[in-house]
């Protein structure tokens, strides 16, 4: 994830959440059924964590790379999907060489990222999408990035948004909610 550094992960302890979660009973696939909805044959995860969508949406076919700046993060991905592939990266710079259909930020990426590189995380993610490609991001709203400023952020590297709700399962969007589902796509 781009998170600050102040925040200490631990991959394994992230992933048993998930885990006891779907031994509940509990749906851990919203995100991945969300971005297959998109029909993309290319996924970038950005902020990936342990790599729980990834895995999700390579099970579907659907070519995947997973980056989070946090190496116990990768290295659980890595330890539960050895065949994917798994980049450490700060989100905040950096450059694969390729483009993906959609590159997905969901956990809550943007609010972990340090304040004052927002604009940078939107940048790197955007320089990642084919040129009909889709900026999925699923965030928190709050003072931490408020949502008009991420809408911003996209605008300046030449995205609109074309779609918002207030939930993976697509729940329609309430301004005055706590949560937000977007997708943003190349303007003109």
């Amino acid at each position: 994830m781009g998170h600050d550094r102040a925040v200490t992960w631990d991959g394994e302890s992230y992933q048993g959440r998930f885990d006891a979660l779907a031994a509940a009973g509990a749906d851990v696939h919203g995100e991945a059924d969300f971005v297959a909805r998109l029909h993309p044959s290319s996924v970038l995860d950005a902020g990936c964590g342990t790599g729980r969508v990834a895995r999700e949406l390579a099970r579907r076919g659907i070519g995947i790379v997973g980056v989070d700046r946090d190496e116990s993060m990768i290295a659980t991905a890595r330890r539960l999907a050895p065949e994917l592939t798994w980049l450490v990266r700060d989100l905040t710079g950096f450059d694969l060489g390729r483009s993906f259909d959609v590159v997905l930020m969901a956990g809550n990426v943007p609010i972990f990222t340090p304040p004052g590189t927002h604009a940078a995380l939107v940048a790197g993610c955007a320089s990642h999408l084919a040129p009909d490609g889709s900026l999925v991001a699923g965030f928190q709203l709050d003072e931490r990035y408020p949502l008009a400023t991420y809408d911003e952020h996209c605008r300046l590297v030449g995205l609109e948004c074309t779609g918002r709700w207030s939930t993976w399962s697509r729940a329609p969007f309430a301004a005055a909610g706590d949560y937000a589902v977007s997708i943003h796509r190349a303007t003109g």
